[in-house]
């Protein structure tokens, strides 16, 4: 830190988000007709979406493609390198390319350029140059230009590269709502996220089944029902008829209230303090819903019923939890 000090370094940071947010804010002079014709082009595209950029606008380009994929727009990513070694074969003549230079002359984006006119493909760039030679071979160029990079020296891509993921967000999300990408849509993408596991999981991949389900007759001693409440661990147990469709529910609070009221647990039935009209939810129920009944009614555990009301399982907030649904 030879001739730095603390309050220099704070300022060149504060300088470097500073440039870097006035050079996203200048894009929106840049989004236009050119905008709308290339969501038309990439709408209209019946294959993929091929996204190609070298060195920092390749990871750029990268980024760009991964955002476009997960959010309906069938997208990947192309080494320009590569594809004149044999990778321009990933290409059909159904796809739209993506080019990202920010000086709209990167030589091995270049040298593919009359492959790519040959296919007929439609050619989108998103260059800082719009009289550059990519910009000017593009059926359409999205200007991602910036006055200066955040780098002292102007030379490091900083602010450029800012601006250009920021345009290809605008890009992805401008299709996203064009393709009425949904929630659910988005979950399927990412099936291994929280917020995957939040809207496709359903009760049926969480519930408890089986002998791990507790369950009594009405007319078990209450101690009974305790001795499976505990072998359990769910904090209740159902309380069901001969055919095992559930007629109650026997919980914790129960417990409480009863001996609260001093009932002997050992003569008393289960049926005779047991909670009627239990709520039970279905094994295709989202989890995120039976998360939200827990909530509005303030219980902890829920029974699940088939459509005739037999018991065929249950869980608990420890079991949504431990499927990352909460």
């Amino acid at each position: 830190m030879k001739n730095v000090t603390p309050d220099r370094l704070l300022q060149r940071a504060r300088d470097v988000v500073e440039i870097e947010a006035d050079a996203v804010l200048g894009l929106l002079k840049s989004i236009g007709p050119e905008f709308i014709q290339a969501c038309e082009i990439c709408l209209d595209c019946r294959g993929r979406i091929v996204v190609t950029g070298m060195g920092k606008s390749g990871h750029i380009a990268g980024k760009i493609a991964a955002t476009l994929a997960s959010t309906g727009s069938p997208a990947f990513f192309v080494h320009p390198g590569e594809a004149s070694h044999g990778d321009l074969g990933m290409i059909t003549r159904d796809d739209v390319v993506l080019a990202v230079s920010n000086s709209g002359d990167t030589p091995e984006i270049v040298l593919i350029l009359p492959l790519i006119k040959r296919l007929g493909v439609p050619l989108i760039t998103m260059t800082g140059r719009p009289k550059s030679t990519l910009a000017q071979a593009a059926a359409v160029n999205l200007h991602a230009g910036v006055e200066k990079e955040a780098c002292p020296l102007n030379l490091a891509p900083t602010a450029s590269t800012t601006a250009t993921l920021a345009m290809g967000d605008a890009l992805a999300v401008a299709l996203l709502e064009c393709r009425g990408f949904t929630e659910e849509d988005f979950a399927r993408s990412h099936p291994g996220g929280a917020l995957g596991r939040k809207l496709l999981l359903r009760v049926g991949d969480v519930m408890r089944t089986g002998d791990r389900v507790p369950k009594v007759k009405a007319g078990t001693p209450v101690i009974e029902g305790l001795f499976e409440m505990t072998r359990t661990g769910l904090g209740m147990t159902a309380v069901v008829d001969d055919d095992d469709v559930i007629t109650g529910i026997f919980t914790d609070g129960d417990l409480r209230r009863a001996i609260d009221r001093d009932t002997h647990l050992r003569e008393t039935n289960i049926g005779d303090v047991m909670t009627k009209g239990c709520k039970t939810v279905r094994e295709d129920t989202l989890a995120a819903e039976a998360v939200r009944i827990m909530e509005d009614f303030s219980i902890t555990a829920l029974l699940v019923a088939d459509p005739e009301g037999k018991l065929i399982g249950a869980f608990n907030i420890h079991d949504l939890l431990h499927a990352g649904v909460v």
